[in-house]
């Protein structure tokens, strides 16, 4: 099963990064006061957890886009670009926290690397469908 290491990796460290921003929501309800189930009240409560919501809607994309990848085309391409993904959403992350204005390039660098795992995920499913 070594065949996937890289993708693997990239599937924790993605998994890590979601608790992380969980627990910067809760971290964040606690210290604004906006108790639960209500999802606005101070500002910087909500951009955390806009963060997290984002991020839930990129990874929804990004996970799928990256096996397939991985599985058609090569584990170490799935696992480089993953990690240029990962390094892009912290990015996204700690600008939104600090100014949603400043979130803009953590967002295209992270939803370019979904376009390009897609392509190369179509491209190698088509591949192999065609060689079948």
């Amino acid at each position: 099963m070594n065949q996937f290491l890289y993708t693997s990796l990239i599937t924790l460290l993605t998994v890590l990064l979601m608790f992380g921003l969980t627990f910067n929501v809760g971290r964040a309800r606690g210290k604004y006061q906006v108790k639960a189930p209500a999802v606005i009240g101070h500002e910087l409560f909500e951009r955390a957890y806009r963060i997290q919501l984002n991020t839930i809607e990129n990874v929804l994309m990004f996970l799928p886009a990256l096996w397939l990848y991985a599985i058609f085309i090569g584990d170490k391409g799935a696992g480089d670009s993953g990690l240029i993904w990962l390094i892009a959403r912290v990015w996204y992350a700690i600008a939104y926290q600090q100014n949603p204005a400043k979130r803009g390039w953590g967002f295209i660098i992270s939803i370019l690397v979904i376009a390009g795992l897609w392509t190369g995920a179509a491209y190698g499913i088509f591949h192999h469908y065609i060689k079948a």
